[in-house]
C-alpha cells in the first residue's frame, strides 16, 4: 500500500487543528482508502495551545506525526523543511489556514498515478480580499518577467511531491530554500489542479505585511538577476541623458548668455529624481547581498525541538 503524507506548517493555530485532522481524514476514507495516510504537522514554536493539540491527536492516532521547531524560523523554512522530512511515497503540502481545500488531493493523487513527479494546486478563483489577490497576480507577473526560470502564477507551494523530488530537496544544502523556484529550477514535468481558495476557515493570519516583503524579496532574489542588470543599464542610461542635458545647457548659455537662465529647480528635480533612482536600486542591492549573507553562513535550515511518531532522523 503506498502511503501518502500531508505536511501541515503551523503557527499559532490551534483554532484550525481538529478541523484539518477531520477534514483529511475524510477525504482518505471516502476517496483515498487504497493508501495510508500520515499528517505531519511541523510547528514554528507556538505561542498558543497548537502543541498541546497535535500531541493529543497524536497519543490517540500514530498516522499523526509531529516536528516541534526549537523557535520560529519562518514560514518559508518550515514548510522546506518539513516537506523534506515526509516519509510516504509523496506528500502533499498544504497549509493550517484550510484556504487551500484537502478536497482537492484525491484528483493530486491521480495526476501522480499517471506518471507526474508534481502536481501543484492552481487558483483559479479565491474569495480572500479582492485586492490581495490583485497584488499577488502582479507580483506573480512581476516574477514571471524577471525570472530566469519558468515561473508559475497563482502557485503557492499547495501540491503533491514525489519521494523522488523529496529525496532532491533532502540532498539541497540552502539555509534560504524558494520552494517555488525549485519545483521549476529541478526540472521534474508537473501537472497542475484548479481549485477556488477558500477564506480562512477560523484563528486569525499571523502573516504581516513584513513577512509578505521577505517571501517577496526571497521570490526576487532566489530566481531573477535582472533587477540589478537594470540599475546597470538605467544608470548608464540616465548618465548619458544628463551628459547630453550638461552640454545643451553648456551650448545654450555661451550663445545666450545673457538672456539664458538654466533655473535652479531644474536642477533639484534632477538631483533628487537620480538620488531617488540610486537610494531604489540600493536597497536591491541590499536584499541580494542580505540572501548571500545568509547562503555563505550555511547555518542550519531549523533546529528540532521535539518530533512524535517520526522514523527518519533529524536533518536540518
Amino acid at each position: 500500500m503506498k502511503t501518502i503524507t500531508i505536511v501541515v506548517p503551523t503557527y499559532n493555530e490551534e483554532a484550525n487543528i481538529q478541523s484539518i485532522y477531520d477534514r483529511v481524514q475524510e477525504v482518505f476514507a471516502a476517496s483515498l482508502s487504497d493508501y495510508g495516510m500520515q499528517l505531519l504537522f511541523i510547528d514554528n514554536d507556538s505561542q498558543d495551545g497548537t502543541r498541546a493539540l497535535i500531541r493529543g491527536l497524536a497519543e490517540k492516532d500514530e498516522r499523526v506525526q509531529a516536528i516541534f521547531n526549537a523557535t520560529n524560523f519562518g514560514f518559508s523554512k518550515s514548510c522546506f523543511h518539513g516537506l523534506s522530512q515526509a516519509e510516504g511515497d509523496c506528500a502533499v503540502l498544504m497549509f493550517a489556514d484550510m484556504q487551500d481545500p484537502p478536497e482537492v488531493i484525491p484528483e493530486m493523487v491521480r495526476k501522480w498515478e499517471e506518471g507526474y513527479k508534481i502536481v501543484l494546486g492552481i487558483k483559479s478563483k479565491s474569495r480572500e480580499n479582492r485586492l490581495m489577490y490583485l497584488i499577488r497576480s502582479v507580483y506573480y507577473g512581476i516574477l514571471e518577467k524577471i525570472s530566469e526560470t519558468e515561473h508559475i502564477r497563482q502557485y503557492d507551494g499547495f501540491g503533491l511531491y514525489d519521494a523522488a523530488f523529496v529525496e532532491q530537496l533532502r540532498k539541497l544544502r540552502d539555509p534560504m530554500p524558494y520552494l517555488r523556484g525549485l519545483v521549476a529550477e529541478i526540472g521534474y514535468r508537473h501537472a497542475e489542479v484548479e481549485y477556488t481558495q477558500e477564506l480562512r476557515k477560523a484563528g486569525k493570519s499571523t502573516f504581516s505585511l513584513m513577512k509578505y516583503y521577505d517571501v517577496a524579496m526571497l521570490g526576487i532574489t532566489s530566481s531573477s538577476k535582472i533587477v540589478m542588470r537594470m540599475a546597470t543599464f538605467l544608470g548608464m542610461g540616465l548618465g548619458v541623458v544628463c551628459m547630453i542635458v550638461a552640454i545643451i545647457t553648456f551650448i545654450l548659455k555661451l550663445c545666450n548668455w545673457q538672456y539664458f537662465n538654466a533655473g535652479t529647480a531644474a536642477i533639484i528635480v534632477g538631483i533628487f529624481f537620480i538620488g531617488a533612482v540610486q537610494l531604489f536600486f540600493l536597497g536591491f542591492l541590499g536584499e541580494y547581498i542580505l540572501n548571500i549573507n545568509v547562503r555563505t553562513m550555511n547555518h542550519p535550515i531549523v533546529l528540532e525541538e521535539e518530533r512524535i511518531n517520526l522514523k527518519r532522523d533529524g536533518e536540518a
